[in-house]
C-alpha cells in the first residue's frame, strides 16, 4: 500500500463529493445533511489540511483561530480504513505547525475512550484534569 500525503490545502481544492464521502464514512451526518453549510465552513476555516493516498481523500483537519492567541481544532477525521495508521497524528502535526506561537489549543469532542486516548497521546488534557483548575463552557443553538 502506498504512503499517504498530508498537505495544507484550500477549501476550493477539495471536491464536494469526496468531502461528503469522507464525512459520511465516519458517520458525521450532521455535516452531510447540509452540504452547502459544510462547504462554507471549510472555506471559512483558518487552516485546512488534507491527507491523500493515491489521490483519494482519506483524512481532513481544520481549525478556527485568530492566529495569535488561540486555535480551535474544529474537525479531524480519517476514513475508517485508514485509522490507526498515523494519518490523524500527521494531520494534526501539519495543522498545528502553523500555530507555533499560539499558546491555547482548544478542542471540544464526543465522549469516547478511543478519542480521549488519541488526543491525550498528542498532549491534550481534559479541562477538569488541568492544573491550575479551568472551566469550559459550551452553548449550542
Amino acid at each position: 500500500m502506498s504512503e499517504f500525503r498530508v498537505t495544507v490545502c484550500a477549501a476550493d481544492e477539495l471536491e464536494r463529493e469526496e468531502v461528503l464521502a469522507l464525512y459520511r464514512s465516519v458517520g458525521w451526518s450532521a455535516y452531510t445533511e447540509s452540504p452547502e453549510v459544510l462547504l462554507r465552513a471549510l472555506a471559512g476555516s483558518h487552516r485546512l489540511v488534507s491527507a491523500r493516498r493515491e489521490g483519494e481523500l482519506v483524512g481532513l483537519a481544520r481549525s478556527i483561530s485568530d492566529g495569535a492567541t488561540i486555535v480551535y481544532l474544529q474537525d479531524v477525521l480519517v476514513h475508517p480504513d485508514e485509522q490507526r495508521r498515523g494519518v490523524g497524528r500527521q494531520l494534526l502535526d501539519e495543522l498545528f505547525a502553523g500555530y507555533a506561537g499560539v499558546r491555547q489549543r482548544v478542542l471540544v469532542t464526543d465522549e469516547e475512550d478511543r478519542q480521549r486516548a488519541f488526543y491525550e497521546s498528542l498532549g491534550f488534557v481534559e479541562v477538569h484534569d488541568h492544573a491550575p483548575p479551568l472551566r469550559s463552557f459550551v452553548r449550542f443553538a
